[in-house]
C-alpha cells in the first residue's frame, strides 16, 4: 500500500510539474479557441451613390441560461418575453414557457432567433437580462455576413461575384481589393461540443473592404432592363443584351444581359454583350461604307446596281431581304436599305485585289483583338486573314456583310460610338473610382484607343446617312418626329453544326432559315450624340418577327426615348422676371388666403379647383372634386365650424 501511495505521489507530482506544461497547453487547444470574424467586403455603388452591392450583417441568438442567476431569470422572464414577442412575433407567454422549460434543462446555447439584422441585433442586446451581457445576461451573437444587391437581379452579371460560383463581373476582377482584413475572438468550448465567445468584445476588430463607383446609372439600366426583357418576352427569343454608352467618357450607364429559362422566364445568365462573340450582320455594314468612303474609293452618291437582290460570287449566292432587288441606286442608299448585294459589290469591286487594306481598316476600327476588360470572361473576335488556312475566295466579300466574321456586341458598340464621338475612339468602362471610406484612391479617367478613326468629312457623311436609316431606311418603324436617333438594324441567319433534331433526322451543318440573331447599333440624339446603344436578341420566335429594324429597333427606340422623358437637365436658366401680370397678382393672392388663420369653412367659390383642394386640404378637410375648372358650390357653407376630417365636396365648372 505505501508502494501503491509513493507512486501515486510520484506520478502526480511528475504530471503537475514536469508534463504541466504539455498538458496544460493541449487542455487549452481543446478547450479554447480563436474563432474569425469575417469582414464586410466592400460595397459597389452606382455613379449616383445608390447601391448595386453590400454586405449585409446578420446575427443568429442564442442564450446560456445557466449563467443566469434565478433571482435576476425570475425577475426579468416577463418582460424579456415582452420584447421578444414585439420583435419576432408570437405571444409573450409562448416565449415564457420555452426559456423556463430551456432553464430548467439548463440548455446553454439555446436558439432565440435566427438571421436578424444589425438594427434589430443592437435592440436585442439592450432587452432585459440580455443586457447583462454574455456571462450574467447568457446573450451569445453568431455573426456573419451574406451579400445582397438592393436593385435585385438587375445587371446581376456585371456586378458580379466572389464566392463558390466563382469570380464573375466588377466583383470578381476587384476582389482582392474589396475583401478587407477579418478579425478574431477568444470562445471556449461548453456542452455538447458547442462554443461561447470568452468575451463580449473582440481581439481583433475586422476592417471592412474597401468600395467600388461604377458608371452605372439606376435610372436608365432600370430602363434598359425592362425595355430589353420586354422584347424577349414577346418574341420567345433565347436570349439577349442592350448596353448604354456614354458617347465622350465610354462610361457605361446600363448593361442588361438575359438568358430564357426552361420555364420561360429570365434571368442574368451570362454576360453576352462581353462574352458573346457571333457573327453580328448588317451592322457590321457601317464599317464596310467606313473603309471604302474613308479611303476614296467612291462618294455617297456613287451608283450601285443591286440588279433583281441576287448576285454569285464563285458559285455562293448573295440575296436581299427585298425581293426584286433595289436596282441602280447610291451607295448612301444601300447601307440606309441595307442591300447586301450592294455593299458586297462595293467592297469586292475595291478590295478584291487587296484585301490586306480592308482588314487594316479593321483592326483600326477595334475588331481584331479583345477590347481588354478587367472583367473575366471577354469573347475573342475572329476576322480572317488572307493567311489563315480558313481563307477562301469569297472571305472578303461574306465579310462585308457580317459573315464569316466574330465579334462581340460591346466591340461593336465601341466601334458606333467612335462615329457618333467624331471618330474618337475610346475604352468601354464600367469603374469610376475606387474609394475608402469616404477617400478616393484611385479615378478613372477617359481612355483613347484611337484618336481619330476616319475622317471628319466621311464621319459626317456616315452619321447622316445613319439618320437617314431611321428616317427613310430599314429603322422607319421606329422613326419619332419627336427626338432624333442614328443606326443600323441587323438581321443575321444563325450558322447552325452537324446535329440531330427532334425528329432525329442528321441536319447538316450550315446557315438556318429559322433562327436568326436581330441587332440594332445607334446612337441618340443624332445631331449632338450624348449616348450610343446596341440591342442583341437571339433566336426569336420567327413566326413572330425576326428583323434587326422590328425586334431590335423597337428595344433601342424605348431606351432612348425614356431617357430623353427622365434623364434631368443639366443646366436650366429661370427668368424671374414677371411676365404675365394677372396670373402674378392671382398668386400673390393665394398667398395672403393661405396666410390666414381659418376655424370656419371658407368661401372658395370662384377659385380655381386646385387652389381650393390645397387650402382646404390643409385646413383638415376632406375633400372630393366633381368636374374641372372654377368652384361653383361647395357643400359646407361659409361659417360652418371647421371639424378635421369631414368631407366636403366641391363642384367645379
Amino acid at each position: 500500500m505505501t508502494i501503491f501511495l509513493l507512486a501515486i505521489i510520484f506520478r502526480v507530482v511528475h504530471l503537475q510539474y514536469v508534463q504541466g506544461d504539455v498538458y496544460r497547453k493541449l487542455a487549452t487547444e481543446l478547450t479554447i479557441r480563436q474563432d474569425t470574424i469575417y469582414a464586410n467586403k466592400g460595397n459597389v455603388y452606382a455613379s449616383d451613390g445608390n447601391l448595386l452591392a453590400t454586405s449585409m450583417s446578420k446575427f443568429t441568438i442564442f442564450m446560456d441560461l445557466v449563467t443566469v442567476k434565478n433571482s435576476v431569470f425570475e425577475e426579468n422572464i416577463v418582460a424579456l418575453s415582452k420584447e421578444l414577442s414585439k420583435m419576432l412575433g408570437n405571444s409573450p407567454s409562448y416565449y415564457q414557457k420555452r426559456l423556463r422549460d430551456a432553464k430548467n434543462k439548463k440548455r446553454r446555447y439555446f436558439l432565440i432567433a435566427r438571421n436578424i439584422g444589425y438594427t434589430d441585433y443592437l435592440k436585442m442586446k439592450k432587452f432585459p437580462i440580455f443586457n447583462l451581457g454574455v456571462y450574467k445576461g447568457g446573450f451569445i451573437a453568431k455573426h456573419r455576413t451574406e451579400r445582397a444587391h438592393p436593385i435585385g437581379k438587375i445587371a446581376e452579371r456585371t456586378i458580379g461575384y466572389d464566392d463558390f460560383r466563382g469570380e464573375a463581373g466588377i466583383e470578381g476582377a476587384f476582389a482582392d481589393y474589396m475583401q478587407g482584413q477579418n478579425g478574431l475572438r477568444w470562445e471556449q468550448k461548453i456542452a455538447k461540443n458547442q462554443w461561447k465567445p470568452i468575451t463580449d468584445y473582440n481581439e481583433k476588430e475586422p476592417v471592412d473592404g474597401h468600395d467600388i463607383i461604377t458608371t452605372i446609372d439606376v435610372n436608365i439600366q432600370d430602363i434598359t432592363h425592362h425595355a430589353l426583357l420586354d422584347k424577349l418576352e414577346y418574341y420567345q427569343a433565347d436570349h439577349g443584351c442592350a448596353v448604354v454608352m456614354e458617347t465622350a467618357t465610354g462610361e457605361i450607364k446600363a448593361i442588361s444581359n438575359l438568358g430564357r429559362t426552361s420555364k420561360g422566364k429570365y434571368y442574368e445568365k451570362r454576360n453576352y454583350a462581353i462574352w458573346e462573340s457571333h457573327e453580328p450582320g448588317s451592322t457590321f455594314k457601317l464599317a464596310s461604307l467606313l473603309a471604302v468612303l474613308d479611303d476614296k474609293k467612291i462618294d455617297t452618291s456613287t451608283v450601285v446596281d443591286t440588279e433583281k437582290g441576287r448576285i454569285f460570287i464563285h458559285g455562293a449566292k448573295v440575296e436581299d431581304s427585298h425581293r426584286g432587288g433595289y436596282g441602280k441606286i447610291s451607295a448612301a442608299r444601300v447601307f440606309e436599305v441595307s442591300s447586301n448585294v450592294g455593299i458586297v459589290k462595293l467592297i469586292k469591286e475595291h478590295y478584291d485585289h487587296q484585301p490586306e487594306k480592308f482588314i487594316e481598316k479593321l483592326e483600326k476600327y477595334g475588331f481584331t483583338k479583345p477590347i481588354g476588360f478587367q472583367i473575366k470572361g471577354e469573347g475573342k473576335p475572329k476576322i480572317p486573314v488572307p493567311s489563315d488556312k480558313s481563307w477562301s475566295k469569297i472571305s472578303l466579300e461574306w465579310m462585308s456583310w457580317g459573315y464569316g466574321v466574330s465579334v462581340t456586341p460591346m466591340q461593336t458598340l465601341m466601334f458606333y460610338n467612335a462615329i457618333a464621338n467624331n471618330g474618337v475612339m475610346v475604352k468601354p468602362r464600367f469603374i469610376k473610382e475606387l474609394r475608402t471610406q469616404d477617400k478616393t484612391e484611385k479615378v478613372f479617367k477617359t481612355e483613347v484607343l484611337h484618336p481619330k478613326i476616319a475622317s471628319q468629312e466621311t464621319i459626317n457623311k456616315v452619321r447622316k446617312i445613319m439618320e437617314n436609316v431611321v428616317v427613310r431606311g430599314t429603322a422607319k418603324e421606329i422613326y419619332s418626329p419627336n427626338f432624333s436617333m442614328a443606326g443600323k438594324t441587323g438581321t443575321a441567319k444563325k450558322f447552325v453544326q452537324k446535329h440531330t433534331d427532334k425528329d432525329g433526322k442528321i441536319v447538316s451543318a450550315g446557315y438556318s432559315n429559322k433562327r436568326y440573331v436581330a441587332s440594332f447599333a445607334g446612337f441618340f440624339p443624332a445631331e449632338n450624340p450624348k449616348y450610343s446603344c446596341i440591342v442583341v436578341i437571339h433566336d426569336p420566335k420567327k413566326d413572330k418577327g425576326y428583323y434587326g429594324g422590328s425586334v431590335a429597333g423597337p428595344v433601342f427606340k424605348e431606351i432612348a426615348q425614356k431617357i430623353y422623358t427622365t434623364t434631368p437637365i443639366d443646366k436650366q436658366a429661370v427668368d424671374e422676371e414677371v411676365q404675365f401680370k394677372s396670373i402674378e397678382k392671382a398668386y400673390l393672392s393665394y398667398d395672403d388666403i393661405l396666410a390666414k388663420e381659418y376655424s370656419e369653412i371658407p368661401n372658395v367659390k370662384g377659385m380655381s379647383g386646385m387652389d381650393a383642394l390645397s387650402l382646404l386640404e390643409n385646413l383638415g378637410l376632406k375633400v372630393k372634386v366633381n368636374g374641372v375648372g372654377k368652384v361653383v358650390s361647395q357643400s359646407l357653407k361659409k361659417g360652418t365650424p371647421i371639424q378635421k376630417g369631414k368631407t366636403i365636396l366641391l363642384k367645379l365648372s
